[in-house]
C-alpha cells in the first residue's frame, strides 16, 4: 500500500476551511469525495494545516493511503482534478518516503498575507487581499514585525476559543515587503495557534494606524488575554504557501534583507 503526498492549491472562499464538516464545503471533503471515486471505497485525507473558512493556499501538503490501487503515484495528481471542482487543484502527486506524516513530518509552514492600502478598492483583489483606506508605512509596520519573531507566549494572538494547551511558538520569519500596489505579510513558523496569522495582522495594522509605541506593542504578549491586542484580519488574505518537511537551512541573505526597502 502507497502513501501518496499532495502538493494542493485552493480558493477558500466558499470554503468552511480545510476538515471536513458536518453538511459544510470544506477542501478535506472534496478531495476524500473525489478519492472515493477513484478507488471505489472511503479514503481519508490528512492535510499539513487545516486553514479556516476562506483562508487560500498555494502551497498546501496533504496525504493519503492508497490501498489497492495500481495508478501511478505521479498520475494521481491528474486522476483527482479530472474529480475535483474548480476551486481546488493538485499541483503534485508522489510517492511520500518512509514514516511520513503530512502533519506530524512539518518543519515548517510558511504564509502569506496580502493587503494593500488605496481609498477605492481594486475589484480583482476584493477575495485575495485586505483594502485599508488609510496608508502604510512599511517600516513602521516592519518595526512590529520585528518584535512578533523569536520565541513567545502567543495567547493574546490566539483565537478565544484555542485548545491548545501551551501557547509558546517560535517564530523564524516576520516581515513586510511591498510589491507593486501589495503589502505582503511573511510568516514561517513550525506550528500557528487559531487565527494566529490574521490576530497578528490585524494587531500590527491597528498598531501602525493608532501609532503605538513598541513598548505597548510588547505589552501585548505579556497580557495573554486575546482583547489586549488588535482585531481580526479578514480571511480573503492569508495564503498558505509552503510546508517545509526537510530541516529549514539557514535564513538566506535576501530573506534577511526582505522588507527593508
Amino acid at each position: 500500500m502507497a502513501r501518496i503526498k499532495l502538493l494542493l492549491a485552493y480558493e477558500g472562499t466558499r470554503f468552511a476551511g480545510w476538515q471536513t464538516q458536518a453538511k459544510e464545503r470544506t477542501v478535506q471533503g472534496e478531495l476524500e469525495a473525489a478519492l472515493e471515486k477513484i478507488l471505489g471505497s472511503p479514503a481519508t485525507v490528512t492535510g499539513a494545516g487545516r486553514t479556516d473558512a476562506g483562508v487560500h493556499a498555494t502551497g498546501q501538503a496533504a496525504h493519503f493511503d492508497a490501498e489497492g490501487s495500481r495508478v501511478p503515484p505521479e498520475r494521481w495528481a491528474d486522476a483527482l482534478n479530472g474529480n475535483l471542482p474548480h476551486d481546488v487543484r493538485v499541483l503534485k502527486s508522489e510517492e511520500a518516503p518512509p514514516g511520513f506524516h503530512a502533519r506530524y513530518s512539518a518543519v515548517l509552514r510558511v504564509y502569506r498575507y496580502y493587503l494593500y492600502a488605496a481609498p477605492v478598492g481594486f475589484p480583482h483583489l476584493r477575495r485575495f487581499a485586505w483594502r485599508i483606506r488609510r496608508p502604510l508605512d512599511l517600516q513602521t509596520l516592519n518595526r512590529y514585525a520585528a518584535l512578533i519573531a523569536g520565541e513567545h507566549d502567543f495567547t493574546s494572538f490566539a483565537a478565544a476559543g484555542d485548545p491548545t494547551e501551551s501557547k509558546v511558538r517560535t517564530v523564524a520569519t516576520s516581515c513586510f515587503s511591498r510589491h507593486g500596489d501589495l503589502i505582503v505579510f511573511h510568516i514561517a513558523a513550525s506550528s500557528f495557534l487559531w487565527r494566529m496569522v490574521r490576530n497578528i495582522v490585524g494587531t500590527i495594522v491597528d498598531a501602525a494606524l493608532c501609532g503605538r509605541s513598541e513598548d505597548e506593542f510588547t505589552a501585548i504578549f505579556a497580557a495573554r488575554d486575546r482583547s489586549a491586542a488588535g482585531p481580526t484580519a479578514p480571511a480573503r488574505g492569508l495564503f498558505l504557501e509552503e510546508v517545509v518537511y526537510e530541516d529549514p537551512p539557514r535564513r538566506r541573505e535576501e530573506e534577511l534583507r526582505i522588507g527593508r526597502g
